[in-house]
């Protein structure tokens, strides 16, 4: 007969933790949701407007484009 659920999980997470890791929950942006994608754009415009994130911008792409040294 085959495990039930629970005691296959709790014994994963028991030789996880043996492991030595420990569970973190994290929570993150819904992207599936409508508003999510209005919110996206709503920043990505902001952004391009805004003068400082131009230079940074600009110079991470200088960055980027030095790859003398790199192997």
């Amino acid at each position: 007969m085959a495990t039930p659920t629970n005691e296959r999980v709790q014994k994963r997470r028991q030789a996880l933790r043996a492991a030595g890791l420990r569970p973190v929950q994290i929570w993150v942006p819904d992207t599936r949701r409508p508003a999510f994608a209005q919110e996206a754009r709503r920043q990505s415009t902001l952004l391009a407007q805004d003068p400082q994130e131009q230079d940074i911008t600009a110079w991470s792409e200088h960055a980027a484009s030095e790859l003398e040294g790199w192997k």
